[in-house]
């Protein structure tokens, strides 16, 4: 792709390398944005160094928050007791926006997938661990996706924790095996959080 304007390419460049964004798809956005107003994209561009700059991860959960404590960790109407294990922030959001669960999340940041070099490592999964170990959890739900890596992430946190006295369950197979949490519609999502079933039963069964 040849550019009349060294700017403009590296733009494209830059553009491009956003998950999902082809080099073409990054030159329509870049025109686009050039042909806006000054201030829109000085807006964009300003919005993108504060998430950069002031972004900050939850002490307690790990979900990406504004302050040291998310919104959810700090309400003192959720169930303490109650922790759902989720991969990502969009989980987070997804389940929220069924309204059906109360507790709180820890958000692994990730799933372990040796193919692309991730392991338990690289997750926070140590945290969650300790946690579960101080007492203070009742419950763990395991939301991940129900995939091979999902998992297997569910299965290494398990064998972790399964000394422990307490109770853990993962969200019943109303998402079709292989979806992702963040594309299910907020009905399925929040019936499988109702109607979560014993963890030792999903061993079972896929055994």
């Amino acid at each position: 792709m040849e550019f009349s304007s060294k700017l403009l390419e590296n733009a494209v460049y830059e553009m491009s390398q956003l998950p999902g964004v082809g080099k073409r798809t990054a030159l329509r956005l870049v025109l686009h944005l050039l042909k806006q107003p000054q201030g829109q994209t000085e807006r964009l561009a300003k919005s993108l160094e504060s998430l950069r700059k002031e972004i900050k991860f939850c002490s307690n959960c790990h979900n990406i928050s504004d302050v040291a404590l998310c919104e959810i960790c700090a309400n003192p109407k959720r169930d303490q007791s109650l922790v759902c294990v989720v991969e990502d922030i969009r989980d987070v959001m997804a389940i929220e926006n069924t309204s059906q669960y109360n507790g709180l999340y820890h958000v692994l940041g990730g799933k372990i997938s040796p193919m692309e070099g991730i392991g338990p490592q690289d997750l926070s999964i140590q945290s969650l661990v300790e946690k579960v170990k101080s007492g203070v959890v009742r419950e763990l739900i395991f939301a991940m996706s129900s995939t091979m890596e999902g998992d297997t992430t569910n299965f290494y946190i398990y064998k972790q924790i399964q000394d422990q006295e307490l109770t853990t369950s993962t969200i019943a197979r109303g998402i079709a095996v292989g979806d992702e949490l963040e594309f299910a519609d907020e009905i399925t999502l929040g019936r499988s959080i109702v109607q979560r079933i014993p963890f030792e039963t999903s061993l079972k069964a896929n055994g």
